[in-house]
């Protein structure tokens, strides 16, 4: 989980805990890139909108050089047409804050859940 509101991750961290998701979380894109770097990721929650050197796109790139079928949801508050229209076109879910947590828990299952799929298809 990616955001640089410290408030937001702590909520999203304790939610997703609760839900038994082991949560890493980085509060800028500097942080994320050593996470990345650091430990297997599984999913990658990031805010679209982190400090003016990053943006949520650019830990996506990072994460997608790293493992290029990492799945990859977007959080925002706000997200202009082409926001929308480059994650689209990236495959990448974009889910508007306030978050709607039963919204991004089955977002979060079912991108888990196709990846698990896809890997066992796979071997």
């Amino acid at each position: 989980m990616v955001d640089d509101e410290p408030n937001v991750l702590v909520t999203y961290r304790l939610i997703l805990q609760q839900q038994g998701y082991d949560v890493s979380a980085a509060i800028s894109a500097e942080e994320a890139r050593q996470m990345l770097l650091e430990r297997k990721i599984d999913l990658l929650l990031c805010d679209l909108s982190l400090e003016k050197q990053a943006s949520g796109f650019d830990v996506v790139e990072l994460a997608r050089q790293i493992d290029p079928h990492m799945p990859t949801v977007l959080l925002t508050g706000y997200a202009t047409q082409e926001a929308n229209e480059r994650a689209e076109a990236s495959g990448i879910p974009v889910l508007f804050k306030p978050i709607d947590i039963k919204q991004l828990l089955q977002t979060i299952s079912d991108m888990l859940r196709d990846v698990h799929e896809q890997r066992k298809a796979a071997s």
